[in-house]
């Protein structure tokens, strides 16, 4: 057997091995990063403390940078620099505010973890069954790896919240660029709760 051939077998038997380690971490993060974000919820005296105090952690967990410019779209090399900071600043503003709301203060949602699925190299998806007030929900939490593994999509019922985002936010950049965006997403975040 030639060198090359051992090394590429030794390589072809490496990859399951690392493949579980990476899907593994990933739902590891996820599911710490979850285990947090309930655990404020416990603890929040009212809606307010609870925006204020989920916010540096999702902030933690979720690549804002990569889900906003996902959102905006192809439109998003057209801002300068001060523009995509401010839409990513506004954008992040409106995700915290609507995830909190999505809370009742006191109750927990009961979450299943499913399988995990690597679609591609430093891309994991998590499937979970959300059970909340009654309801159930199919979620799927797509999570890239920079320094850390980060969600930056999560799909609910089979809607991709990037997606939803994406198709409001397209409409508004055609008609006025980045400007238009980002009056949208100001009067969204200044709407009162």
């Amino acid at each position: 057997m030639t060198r090359r051939l051992l090394i590429a077998l030794v390589a072809l038997l490496s990859l399951p091995a690392f493949a579980a380690t990476t899907l593994e971490e990933a739902q590891q993060r996820l599911h710490s990063a979850i285990d947090e974000v309930l655990a404020l919820a416990d603890k929040a005296p009212n809606r307010e403390t609870l925006v204020q105090r989920i916010g540096p952690v999702l902030d933690k967990h979720i690549s804002f940078p990569v889900m906003t410019r996902r959102a905006v779209g192809p439109g998003w090399r057209s801002f300068n620099e001060a523009q995509q900071k401010k839409t990513i600043e506004l954008f992040s503003k409106l995700i915290i505010r609507s995830y909190s709301n999505k809370f009742t203060i006191g109750e927990h949602p009961e979450i299943k973890y499913h399988s995990a699925a690597q679609p591609a190299a430093g891309r994991v998806d998590v499937t979970t069954t959300t059970v909340y007030q009654g309801n159930r929900y199919a979620v799927i939490y797509r999570l890239e790896e920079a320094e850390a593994w980060r969600t930056c999509d999560v799909v609910i019922e089979g809607v991709s919240m990037v997606a939803n985002y994406r198709s409001q936010l397209d409409p508004v950049f055609k008609r006025g660029g980045a400007a238009a965006v980002l009056s949208s997403l100001e009067q969204s975040v200044a709407r009162p709760q």
